[in-house]
């Protein structure tokens, strides 16, 4: 094997998959998004309600960005494959997850 050219990577449709995992995943965040903003209003506006929304909201626009940003990333790479998404982006991916199924179990209990 000495010698011998390195194997080229072929991606397939691995990258068309995770572009639409990410569209998904952005798709399920507005959902939550609503619905949390639905439920935190609907007796009344109380302060609490608000900065709940709020919060939501933030959450939801900083999980779109991440998800743009991948997704704009995966279509700009060419043959050999996407860069891996970086350590800090999937941490905050990961965080925006998780924040929205506390609030869920927090809004329906």
């Amino acid at each position: 094997m000495t010698g011998s050219a390195p194997e080229r990577r072929d991606p397939g449709l691995q990258p068309e998959r995770t572009r639409l995992a990410w569209r998904r995943t952005t798709l399920s965040g507005t959902i939550v998004a609503v619905l949390a903003v639905k439920a935190a209003l609907h007796d009344s506006g109380t302060a609490t309600g608000i900065v709940a929304c709020a919060f939501g909201c933030a959450l939801w626009l900083t999980l779109l960005a991440l998800a743009h940003r991948r997704i704009r990333t995966l279509a700009a790479s060419g043959p050999a494959g996407p860069a891996a998404l970086a350590p800090l982006h999937a941490t905050a991916a990961v965080l925006c997850t998780l924040v929205f199924a506390v609030c869920a179990v927090a809004l329906v209990f």
